[in-house]
């Protein structure tokens, strides 16, 4: 018996992406593309900044060790 799990999905900010995306294409909304696609934006300024902070940390943690 295979008890192999699947936790796929769309997320808050794709669902609001697509969401966006069909109320600009409808004229539903007259909004700009920046603001319809915003967030895909924002989900990529946070994957930025966490992957900026993980760098900062491993350069500082690199700097430790050969200093000790």
């Amino acid at each position: 018996m295979n008890n192999r799990t699947y936790s796929g999905g769309i997320d808050t900010g794709g669902l609001l992406l697509v969401l966006f995306i069909g109320l600009k294409l409808g004229h539903v909304i007259n909004w700009s593309w920046w603001w319809v696609l915003s967030p895909l934006w924002i989900s990529l300024g946070i994957l930025g900044i966490v992957l900026l902070i993980c760098g900062i940390v491993a350069v500082l943690t690199k700097k430790n060790k050969e200093g000790n």
